[in-house]
């Protein structure tokens, strides 16, 4: 049975769907079955290839109202992140493509303009949908566009970012008729903490106050008894009295925007008639819908962190298929978290942060022997460092674990509330690299150079188990500042991890092996290729020396000068961008000793890398085994 006629049997309706218009074709009683067919499309598709699972089970109804209410793709939807959007992919005329979803040339993982013009705008990282919406909003306004509508789609757990919150503030003050879909699951990839997710998960209102609300406004409005400057001053008094009536203080009609709920995120007939009916109305609005992450699938209903991205797994049980680790090494994120749990155990004055992924950055470690001295700040990654900042002011050792990619949002608090100071930060990046399938929104291939710049910076990336190990334990000695240790996604290369920690010297790499005419100078992890690739020209009869550096910044300036005066070539190679990281540091010290060697860079070029494996993505660049062997032997 070939793929389609697989379609066709078990899917009648998703066949016949090959773009929204072609769903608004399908009478309104016809979208539940619509629902339940997509669900088990998706549960088909993602057990053999993996993806974002729980996110895009919960958000089905939702998506299906959207396009049926909305005419995409002149109306927009804005996706928060993007985990909730693999029925809207499906739905959009990428039905027969989603079997290549993550793959190198296939689907990207998340909405990507340059994929569809379904894609308003590209998401990966969170809380950006408000304001890109309200920016579109806006246009479609100053370009006489009035009856476009643009929707954002935020979950409770992205709403509580501090960009998420700049936009409601300016969605507020600013004339437009952007519609905020909330979809709450209480749920984000791990649980959600602070004070606005217990507010959101708690929050009710009266479907009756709301209809006799807007009924009384549009009835004024036809009179002539208020006007749009009127407006505002009508939303402040009745907010004032709801507030008075029921003891609840509503957080977005204190904005001044409207606010509808909460609803079943999971009745689509309801939501299809709930977006009819507010589509229309002018001002910022926001609807509020509960949903269950992995709902119509009981394992992941169940479980819902462990399936928000489960890897394959048995559609008919659930089972997942688990891979045997016995006898391999432990990932990186592990090593972490063992090791910071053994540091503080020495260190009264160590204590842990992370942003949302406290199971993503093995930072639970820690949380379950010192839950005082661990805290998760949720989607902030920005408040993150200058809460680090404020810890290390007054005597503490904050550890910092948030991927690289994400880091990059807390950028100016790295510069204005760590380093000017010299606070002793360390800054431990997960997922530095090449990710894989996650692809350009999550890559850490800008770290090295960001960081690099700033006065004061150590940064630093370990090859190794021992040497991260070794990193961290010489981050927290006394009179060290900032302190960056970037590592992988995945496993590393020692089953024996546990070493006694010992202090690294901070700016001194080290031989691994010596040669001629060619030196190697490498960073981090992807030595283990030059590694491989230089014991393979050996057994051609050619010797490269190899170097591993260790430290970025500051970088080991012997080292590098003894190998521009004793070869010809040198070559580095780097799990990030060729600009501004090692390749730089190194080029920028051979002009200034006005040395006579060449230099060449491997790692990633001027580019964004898409989807694939990190095997794939690596040849691509030009740093897998095979390809580094090939250009060292070329140079000989």
């Amino acid at each position: 049975m070939t793929q389609q006629e697989y379609i066709e049997q078990h899917f009648p309706l998703l066949a016949k769907i090959d773009s929204p218009a072609d769903l608004k074709k399908l009478p309104l009683e016809a979208l539940p079955q619509v629902c339940d067919e997509l669900r088990r499309f998706m549960i088909h598709e993602l057990s053999v290839n993996p993806g974002h699972f729980a996110s895009s089970m919960g958000a089905v109804e939702i998506v299906v109202a959207l396009h049926y209410v909305l005419d995409t793709p002149y109306d927009r939807i804005v996706w928060d992140v993007g985990h909730q959007a693999y029925a809207h992919k499906i739905l959009t005329g990428r039905r027969d493509l989603f079997s290549k979803n993550r793959t190198m040339d296939g689907l990207s993982g998340f909405p990507n303009p340059a994929e569809s013009e379904y894609d308003t705008f590209i998401a990966g990282h969170a809380s950006n949908s408000i304001s890109a919406a309200l920016g579109m909003s806006i246009a479609s306004k100053l370009d006489g566009n009035d009856n476009r509508k643009v929707v954002a789609v935020i979950g409770d757990a992205s709403i509580s970012g501090g960009l998420a919150f700049e936009g409601l503030n300016n969605a507020a003050m600013q004339d437009n008729n952007l519609l905020i879909v909330l979809n709450d699951n209480d749920m984000s990839i791990d649980r959600p903490v602070g004070a606005l997710s217990h507010y959101i998960t708690n929050m009710s209102t009266s479907k009756r106050y709301n209809n006799m609300r807007y009924k009384t406004y549009h009835f004024m409005r036809r009179h002539g008894v208020i006007g749009d400057s009127g407006k505002g001053i009508v939303l402040r008094f009745n907010n004032a009295m709801k507030s008075l009536l029921t003891g609840q203080q509503n957080i977005f009609e204190g904005l001044n925007i409207r606010y509808f709920g909460p609803f079943d995120g999971h009745d689509v007939l309801k939501l299809v008639k709930t977006f009819n009916d507010v589509k229309d109305m002018t001002g910022p609005k926001i609807i509020h819908l509960h949903t269950v992450k992995g709902k119509g699938y009981e394992p992941a209903e169940k479980d819902p962190t462990t399936w928000h991205a489960p890897g394959k797994f048995d559609e008919e049980t659930g089972e997942r298929v688990k891979s045997n680790n016995e006898g391999k090494p432990l990932k990186y994120q592990d090593v972490f978290g063992k090791t910071l749990v053994e540091l503080a155990q020495n260190n009264d004055k160590i204590v842990g942060i992370t942003a949302a992924m406290p199971g993503g950055t093995s930072m639970c470690m820690l949380n379950e022997v010192f839950p005082d001295r661990t805290f998760d700040v949720g989607i902030s990654e920005g408040h993150a460092v200058t809460f680090a900042g404020g810890l290390a002011k007054e005597g503490m050792h904050p550890f910092v674990a948030i991927y690289s990619s994400f880091l990059q949002r807390g950028y100016d608090e790295i510069i204005h509330d760590v380093a000017i100071a010299g606070l002793p930060v360390t800054f431990c990046i997960d997922r530095g690299g090449l990710v894989g399938e996650d692809g350009v929104t999550h890559h850490g291939l800008f770290d090295l150079a960001y960081l690099r710049c700033i006065p004061g910076m150590v940064v630093s990336a370990p090859s190794n188990e021992h040497d991260l190990r070794n990193l961290m334990y010489t981050s927290q000695l006394e009179g060290k500042g900032p302190f960056a240790i970037r590592y992988p996604r995945g496993s590393g290369v020692l089953v024996d991890w546990h070493n006694e920690v010992e202090e690294i010297p901070v700016g001194r790499g080290r031989v691994l092996r010596r040669g001629d005419k060619v030196a190697v100078l490498s960073l981090g992890h992807i030595t283990n290729n030059v590694k491989a690739a230089v014991e393979r020209l050996a057994l051609d009869g050619i010797n490269v020396t190899l170097c591993d550096m260790i430290y970025l910044k500051p970088i080991d300036e012997d080292l590098v000068k003894e190998m521009m005066q004793t070869h010809v070539h040198i070559v580095t190679v780097e799990d990030g961008t060729v600009k501004g990281g090692l390749g730089s540091a190194v080029a920028e010290l051979v002009v200034q000793e006005g040395a006579a060697c060449a230099v060449t860079s491997l790692g990633v070029n001027d580019e964004f890398i898409d989807q694939g494996t990190v095997a794939q993505q690596q040849h691509k660049c030009g740093i897998d085994v095979d390809s580094i062997y090939s250009t060292l032997k070329s140079l000989y």
